[in-house]
């Protein structure tokens, strides 16, 4: 067949459309790719004035906001490209209907075998969404505390006081107690003596309270003065007065070993005794006076030798 034949049989209008549309839907796709970034990008300049209206610190807030936003832009990517694909195909005539149905028992196979990867992924996702923790935080998660050292879509690792380190899968956690989120408290019962004046005491402790804020170091720690509550417990050995030292995040101990040495020395200078549990002994005087037997059991134990 000659060559002008075999072109004459081409349906070079059927060709010339069929490559409009797809052009067509390349340019829908390429726009609507620009269209999400753009809206994602608005998206994270938007939780980082929310963060930095929250005192967040700039730099954990951009990192928060990029993550969340390069996840969802790899998944928008991913999600326009495969449409786009399915619809190419479509217009070149390729039945997608196996392929759909291929895909699904292929998914259907994926999920049930990574269901625990996609449940760690989802909860670390809104994990960072919430800004539930973050890390540097102190984290009580699962019974476990510690500092946060790493947060990812898969696990959050913590290291506690000791030093072990703790990996979580995100999709195990079950509660999660951040004590430095945007600001933290140090709370104490201060038992002293039953002879002790309440009154003075508090007055006492709201003193060493005021001086301490009026620190150089400790001051910029706590933005609020000491809370005195008051008489709080009558316990077996002493009376307890509740306070709380509210300070800004992950400062507390510190202020509170402070605050604690302090009051310690001011209550020595006040004559203010803290005490320690007492006893109360009871002896019978059924066999005969108690000095009476001590000196008996000495003698005899002097004639033995």
């Amino acid at each position: 067949m000659e060559p002008q034949a075999l072109l004459s049989r081409i349906p070079w209008q059927t060709l010339l459309a069929t490559g409009l549309r797809v052009v067509l839907i390349l340019v829908i796709a390429w726009i609507a790719q620009r269209l999400v970034r753009a809206a994602l990008t608005r998206m994270e300049r938007r939780l980082v004035e929310r963060a930095a209206s929250n005192e967040e610190s700039g730099p954990e807030a951009a990192k928060r906001a990029e993550t969340l936003t390069r996840l969802l832009r790899q998944a928008a990517g991913i999600a326009i490209w495969v449409v786009v694909g399915m619809v190419i195909l479509r217009e070149m005539g390729v039945d997608i209907a196996p392929l759909l149905a291929g895909a699904g028992v292929l998914g259907l196979a994926v999920g049930f075998g990574a269901q625990n990867l996609v449940r760690d992924v989802i909860t670390g996702f809104f994990f960072i969404l919430e800004n539930q923790i973050r890390v540097g935080d102190v984290a009580i998660i699962n019974g476990t505390a510690g500092v946060v050292e790493r947060l990812n879509f898969r696990t959050v690792v913590l290291r506690d006081l000791a030093g072990t380190v703790h990996v979580l899968p995100n999709g195990a956690v079950t509660s999660v107690s951040n004590m430095t989120k945007e600001w933290s408290a140090y709370v104490m019962d201060i038992g002293v003596s039953y002879k002790a004046d309440p009154d003075q005491v508090i007055a006492l402790m709201q003193r060493v309270g005021d001086d301490l804020r009026a620190d150089d170091y400790f001051g910029p720690l706590m933005p609020q003065p000491v809370e005195i509550f008051g008489l709080n417990e009558f316990a077996d050995s002493a009376i307890v007065i509740k306070g709380r030292i509210i300070t800004r995040p992950g400062h507390q101990w510190e202020c509170g070993r402070e605050y604690l040495k302090r009051l310690k020395r001011a209550f020595g200078e006040a004559g203010i005794e803290i005490p320690y549990p007492h006893r109360s002994i009871e002896v019978s005087d059924a066999q005969g006076p108690l000095t009476a037997r001590l000196l008996e059991a000495e003698g005899a134990g002097a004639s033995g030798g």
